[in-house]
């Protein structure tokens, strides 16, 4: 009966304006959580065809949704692993609960922004119980090769291993100008000695000595010169020794001309740098490429440093940790350096809509998603990673309002139809009176 279809779509127009309040609701609810995305209802026509000449009313359908690829602004913060998205992408997290599990897998959830902070055991979690994913790094900060259409090689961002840590020293810089008068017949012949201090795998201040002994001809000039590398820490004995010429031409005269390797460690005339095994481990010092007056030099009749310098630093504190726009997770030590220890990639999938939404505005893979694909950061279709940032919520208030007036509205409407389609009725039972 024609009457009857009508109140059906009536009930049905009811239920999906409350299915619509509700969405209202949630939004302007959680207007002011971080990271979260906005629910809307899609409202679908359902057409009951039947003989010419009548009409049934099918009624109405609804499908909620989560708007999840609209991105709310992001606003700064003062923690540095409070971390937001510039562009696509999501976070890796696993939950709290998950972390004493054994096995070496963690449940895969994803979020667009979180504040982070170290917990008891030194992991970077959220107080909504959120722990932070990444690759952990090598001890020299790169990352290994992972796979990336899956977890596989996640673990939650752990930080307080790294408590305290050094830097040794791998580079030195050794710019030192030689007397050339100190090279003609009937010099001295005496050593000219430079230290300097290093770093060793200990984070251990060490002293390294350079010893310059010239080279006296019987007559005129020889511009050759005798370097030994002296390690304070395997004695007193040199490690290594090189045989040095200096140019003494027009255009050239002062630089470096060769360097031959005499033992215990090797030169590489295309970097500069001689290459020496201390009793920490091997070090470049770099003492400058032939022709070349940026390092060594032999002029004039001055014995002096010209520039001095090496990488590396003591044994240090940890102080904070930082992530960059490519998703780099540095620590940073009170001793004045820093090493990455984590990356954190970005999820990405085809749909971003499709996925199932959960609490604490995080999400799940679906069948609607399609599969996860890890990017670097920055990389791809994603966008880069702030870290003293959060997402605000995508809830606007004005538009939840007027969403909410025009529910409303139409809720009354479909009331209306009901309470009229009671009156009819009630006019149809009274033809027997």
């Amino acid at each position: 009966m024609t009457i009857s279809s009508s109140l059906n779509a009536g009930v049905t127009g009811l239920n999906v304006n409350a299915s619509k309040l509700a969405t209202i609701a949630d939004n302007i609810a959680n207007s002011g959580t971080y990271g979260y995305k906005r629910a809307d209802a899609d409202f679908s026509a359902v057409s009951l065809t039947q003989g010419k000449g009548k009409y049934t009313a099918g009624g109405v359908t609804v499908s909620t949704f989560r708007d999840i690829t609209t991105q709310g602004s992001l606003t700064t913060t003062s923690n540095p692993t409070d971390i937001a998205i510039a562009g696509r992408g999501m976070l890796p997290v696993t939950t709290t609960a998950a972390l004493g599990q054994t096995g070496g897998t963690y449940p895969l959830m994803m979020t667009t922004t979180g504040s982070f902070q170290p917990d008891s055991n030194g992991i970077l979690t959220s107080q909504s119980g959120l722990a932070l994913m990444g690759w952990p790094a090598a001890s020299d900060g790169t990352i290994p090769a992972q796979p990336r259409d899956s977890a596989a090689g996640l673990e939650p961002v752990f930080v307080k291993l790294n408590q305290f840590a050094a830097n040794p020293t791998t580079q030195i810089g050794l710019g030192v100008n030689l007397p050339a008068v100190a090279t003609e017949a009937g010099a001295s012949g005496a050593p000219l000695e430079i230290s300097m201090e290093y770093f060793d795998n200990l984070g251990t201040t060490k002293t390294v000595t350079a010893r310059f002994t010239p080279v006296i001809p019987a007559t005129g000039q020889s511009n050759a010169w005798t370097m030994e590398i002296v390690d304070q820490a395997s004695g007193t004995t040199p490690v290594a020794e090189f045989s040095l010429t200096f140019n003494d031409t027009p255009t050239q005269g002062g630089s470096i001309a060769t360097v031959a390797p005499v033992f215990g460690g090797t030169y590489d005339s295309a970097t500069g740098n001689i290459s020496v095994a201390f009793a920490s481990g091997p070090v470049d010092i770099e003492v400058g490429v032939p022709g070349s007056t940026t390092r060594l030099t032999q002029m004039s009749a001055e014995f002096a440093p010209i520039s001095l310098s090496k990488n590396g630093a003591p044994t240090g504190n940890l102080t904070s940790v930082e992530i960059d726009e490519n998703g780099y997770i540095s620590a940073i030590y009170d001793s004045g350096f820093s090493r990455v220890i984590y990356q954190v990639p970005l999820i990405d999938v085809p749909n971003p809509n499709g996925l199932n939404a959960l609490s604490n505005q995080t999400f799940s893979l679906s069948q609607s998603s399609g599969p996860m694909y890890l990017w670097d950061a920055g990389s791809g279709p994603t966008g880069s990673m702030v870290g003293y940032a959060r997402e605000e919520s995508t809830t606007d208030i004005a538009r939840e309002l007027t969403a909410l007036i025009q529910t409303q509205r139409a809720y009354s409407s479909n009331a209306k139809i009901i309470q009229t389609v009671d009156e009819m009725l009630q006019e149809t039972t009274n033809i027997k009176r």
